[in-house]
Formats: C-alpha cells, structure tokens, sequence
C-alpha cells in the first residue's frame, strides 16, 4: 500500500507537469491546427527566464514568498514576447500552406530558438531552489516529498479549469469555438480572426513557459530540457486527441501514473511504457481518446 501511494503521488506529480506543458500545445492546435515545435522552447525559456529572476530577486532584501512572484512574471514575459514574435513574424505567413510545411517551419525555429538560449545562458546548468527550500517537505505514508512538488497537482488544476471555464463560459470562448468549426465564415460574420489566432498562440505560449518556469526550482535547469518535454507533450496530446483539454488531461494522468509505476519497478523500460501506450491508443483510437467532433461539410 505505502509503495502504491508513493508511485500514485510521483505519478500524479509528474503528470501536472506534463499537463501544463501539453495543454498550451493542444490549445493551440485546436484553434490554429497548428502543430507547434517550438513549444518546447517556451518550456526551455520559461525555466531559464525563471531562474534568472529568482536568483536576481533573492539577492535582494524583498520578502522571501515574493520570489513565487518571479516564476509566473517569467511565463508571461517569455510567453507573450515569443507569442507576438512568432506568430506575427512567421505563423501569419504559413496560416494557407501544407500542414507539413508549418511543422518544418517550427521545427526550424525550435533549434534556432535552441542556439540563442546557449547564446543568452551559455551551457552552466541554473539553480533556483529558494522556493522549493522555503515551502519545506511533508511526510505521506512515512515518505518525504517536498510541498513544492505537491503545489504542481494544485496548478495544474486551475490551470485547465480556467482554461475550460474560459473556453466555454466567455465570450472570448465563444469566438474561439466558432474559429475553430468554420473558420471562413466566422470572418466572414465579423470576428477578427487574426486577434483570435494571435491570442491563441500566446495564451498557448504562457502555458508553455509557465510549465517550465514552474519545474524550474525542481531541476538543474541545463541546455536540452525543451527537447525531452517536447517528445512528452507531444505524446500526451495525441493519446488525448489534439485540440482537447480533457483529452490533456487524461493523457497526461496515464503518461504520468505510468512512468511512475514504471520507475519505482521496471526502471529499465520507463520509456517505453510511454510510447507503449501511445501505440496501443493509436491502433484504436487513432484521433486520440478525446479528439474533438469534426464537423462535416456539405
């Protein structure tokens, strides 16, 4: 029972994570279709950025909470300055060419994008682990895990709650479903729909920074950390189903509660449990466990 609830905890823990990466990215892609490689740059610059900031702010005498501060100034400066950036300077011109392109396109720009971050940080790994030290640890079935890590479960929840509340109980949402069913007509009735797609795409770009500003006090934030969460995301979207939050949200729980298992008893195959369960997801269900309905045309 103690080992089911550690692997239970550190499952969960994990998939929060994942969570808050991934659901910037099927935000995005549900409303732009647009499979978004870059995403995984956010992540590397949200954790660097975040790092920086907390260690810029604990040299200061300001109160030591206001350092929680600096993690989400850090997702919305890197979020909305990489959002307009790309979006503006090179999504806006690809928005009616092949899927195919758009995806080489932002692979391109995620190793570019990989370059200037070792050009900005250099290779030394960052260290921000005041946060993590100040909120202290906690005993669970006579094991230790620090609160820090727990908040991440707590996060994670708001974050995809205020996402489905704000898709569908606003306006705002209202003009994003109509986008994404019929996206010519929606111009055609009045909606700006490059607002839409430029608030999309940054919305999706906090999302993704916050995930990796937030992990950031747990880790040596180092060169290469945008390329392993990626691959994850990716995976968690598409046993979800592209375009859904719940879709997220469920895959990232199997991805998460699986490697977890995974790890505290068959360590040599974590990788592959996850890759595993994608496969046997996509023999079924290959538009994914929760993909949204499409609507079909006449």
């Amino acid at each position: 029972m103690q080992e089911l609830i550690v692997i239970l905890v550190d499952g969960l823990v994990f998939s929060s994570y994942l969570f808050m990466v991934a659901v910037g990215l099927t935000v995005i892609f549900g409303v732009m279709k647009i499979l978004n490689v870059t995403h995984g740059s956010f992540y590397a610059f949200g954790a660097y950025m975040s790092a920086t900031l907390i260690g810029a702010y604990y040299q200061t005498d300001l109160p030591e909470f206001g350092g929680f501060l600096m993690i989400f100034a850090a997702a919305l400066i890197i979020g909305i300055f990489f959002g307009v950036v790309l979006e503006r300077g090179l999504l806006r011109f690809l928005y009616h060419r092949d899927e195919h392109i758009i995806v080489l396109a932002t692979f391109a720009m995620f190793l570019v994008l990989e370059d200037v971050l070792l050009l900005i940080w250099g290779t030394d790994p960052y260290f921000a682990y005041e946060p993590l030290a100040l909120l202290g640890s906690v005993d669970i079935v006579e094991m230790t895990f620090d609160v820090y890590s727990l908040t991440l479960i707590g996060m994670a929840m708001i974050v995809g709650l205020g996402l489905w509340l704000g898709l569908t109980k606003t306006k705002w949402g209202k003009l994003l479903l109509a986008v994404i069913y019929d996206r010519e007509v929606s111009q055609a009735m009045g909606i700006n729909v490059t607002i839409v797609f430029m608030a999309t795409f940054v919305i999706g770009a906090i999302m993704g920074a916050l995930g990796g500003a937030y992990i950031a006090p747990t880790i040596s934030v180092s060169p290469g950390i945008g390329v392993e969460v990626i691959v994850l995301a990716f995976a968690v979207v598409v046993i979800g189903g592209m375009g859904s939050i719940p879709g997220a949200m469920i895959g990232a729980v199997l991805v998460g509660v699986s490697r977890a298992a995974a790890v505290h008893k068959f360590p040599e195959i974590e990788l592959f449990v996850i890759y595993a369960i994608m496969a046997a997801v996509l023999t079924f269900r290959p538009e994914g466990l929760f993909a949204p309905a499409k609507i079909r045309k006449i």
